[in-house]
């Protein structure tokens, strides 16, 4: 069970989080605090992870928008 802004996620849920630029992600899966995100049409944004379009992020860096 992951938490953000102490609510429970769930897969399919959207977070947003920042990596070089604030963006956001459907979760797809969910192994304890690590949220795997997916962005479809272009991917994310930024140095680390443009053009890919899934990252893992832990839930403590996200936040619901």
């Amino acid at each position: 069970m992951a938490k953000v802004d102490g609510q429970v996620v769930k897969v399919g849920d959207y977070v947003c989080f920042k990596s070089d630029v604030e963006q956001c992600g459907k979760i797809t899966k969910i192994e304890g605090n690590q949220l795997t995100l997916f962005r479809d049409d272009e991917g994310f944004e930024g140095d680390y992870i443009g053009g890919s379009n899934y990252t893992t992020e832990t839930a403590d860096r996200c936040w619901i928008e």
